[in-house]
């Protein structure tokens, strides 16, 4: 089965899929992205991914060159190309090809990429025994609620986690909790669901979105607010939400022991209500 390349309204393989050097996106990081998993071959909560593409397009006045019905088209055709039993797709607008100059370009038609690959489930030990945590000074820039691809301090920020024997980092911006590196972070405390608000200081995940109404369905206090770090070594639970963590247990912050260091009740009820909700 093929891993499937889209540029610009075609499809071809993936290796065959490229953009001139000079695109912004690989010039100055001028662009958004959006990637979107299916469940039983059809794409998650599509219309939600692709209304926050188009936010953040919108946001740094990039022009939409496929509208969501386009796009919802395409991505159908290309999980049908690739043919696995479950997909992964990345989309990724830029503001196009033109000599490095740092103003917008006139009459420059924007880059759209797409990349249908084979989506792998995480090990499912890792659900079952949860993972770690390491904090990280957020260094990012002020609007982090624009998807954009300038993804570089994530970067360090895993690869730090990574050497250190974490999974995930989690940034701290003067004190305070915003968001993991892959995944939005809550936490429970005397049976109180919290997470940080949305803002400019987090990307706010669609599974972060439908994680609270479960929980605001299951009775469970949901407060949206500054979380310290402190807080976070002290919780009860702690665990990531995102398109491909899912509703993941941590079980320890920074080396230090997340309640009885086991995946608490309220994580695995919510990671059981998300799971049947995607059937």
């Amino acid at each position: 089965m093929p891993d499937i390349g889209f540029l610009n309204g075609r499809f071809m393989p993936l290796a065959d899929t490229m953009v001139p050097v000079e695109d912004r996106g690989y010039q100055f990081g001028d662009g958004v992205y959006e990637v979107i998993r299916t469940y039983r071959g059809v794409p998650f909560h599509l219309e939600a991914h692709l209304a926050r593409l188009e936010r953040s397009a919108k946001a740094i006045h990039l022009p939409v060159t496929f509208q969501a019905r386009e796009w919802t088209e395409y991505i159908a055709q290309g999980i049908r190309l690739a043919g696995y039993a479950e997909s992964k797709a990345y989309i990724q607008l830029t503001r196009g090809v033109a000599p490095r100059d740092h103003l917008f370009p006139d009459g420059v038609r924007p880059t759209a990429v797409m990349t249908i690959r084979e989506m792998r489930p995480l090990d499912p030990a890792m659900r079952a025994e949860g993972v770690g945590l390491m904090t990280v000074e957020d260094l990012r820039w002020g609007r982090c609620d624009i998807k954009s691809v300038n993804l570089l301090p994530n970067v360090m920020a895993r690869q730090r986690a990574k050497e250190a024997g974490a999974f995930e980092a989690v940034f701290v911006r003067a004190g305070k909790v915003t968001e993991g590196a892959v995944s939005n972070v809550m936490l429970v405390r005397g049976g109180t669901l919290v997470t940080a608000p949305d803002g400019p200081h987090i990307l706010s995940g669609v599974t972060r979105g439908i994680v609270l109404s479960l929980a605001r369905k299951e009775g469970v206090p949901v407060e949206e607010r500054d979380i310290g770090v402190e807080e976070l070594r002290r919780a009860d639970e702690v665990f990531l939400t995102g398109t491909t963590v899912e509703v993941l247990p941590v079980v320890r912050v920074d080396g230090v022991q997340v309640g009885s260091g086991k995946p608490g009740p309220l994580t695995a009820c919510l990671s059981a209500r998300f799971r049947g909700s995607v059937g």
